[in-house]
């Protein structure tokens, strides 16, 4: 694990950062959120939701299969790690991976399980950071979109 540099010279531990999505029909959205992840620490860890989560969350399945997913995901170059995300607990997933920042679009801020999370991850020191959400578009506006096209042979 790479080292930072402290204020006085002193080496400190690297900052782990994580974020997990479906990452189905990849978009600039989701470049942009591991960009500004990336930015924000050392080493950035991303879940891709399997298949079965995805489907038992939203009641649909991905249009991309899962490896295809990880294997877009790890292309880029923001991306340090891919782990599957097979439980949307994001407290399994610190027990698994063991990060000291959680990002998520800010599109999620003031749900249920963000404010549990919110008094939770501090005592187990874990900053929880909310990325700008890139509102013009959305995997589910590609699937709409894509449902809405005429049919051609």
């Amino acid at each position: 694990m790479k080292m930072s540099e402290g204020t006085k010279g002193e080496q400190q531990r690297a900052v782990v950062g994580y974020a997990a999505g479906v990452f189905d029909m990849f978009h600039i959205g989701h470049l942009n959120v591991l960009r500004r992840a990336s930015e924000a620490c050392d080493r950035l860890i991303i879940g891709v939701s399997s298949d079965e989560l995805v489907h038992g969350i939203k009641h649909k399945w991905p249009v991309v299969p899962f490896h295809e997913r990880v294997e877009i995901v790890q292309s880029i170059r923001y991306v340090d790690e891919v782990v599957v995300q097979d439980d949307i607990d994001k407290l399994v997933a610190w027990d698994r991976h063991r990060f000291d920042r959680l990002f998520v679009g800010d599109d999620h801020a003031g749900e249920a399980m963000w404010e549990h999370l919110q008094r939770k991850f501090p005592t187990l020191g874990v900053e929880i950071v909310y990325l700008p959400y890139t509102t013009h578009t959305s995997s589910t506006l590609l699937r709409e979109r894509l449902l809405d096209l005429p049919v051609t042979a």
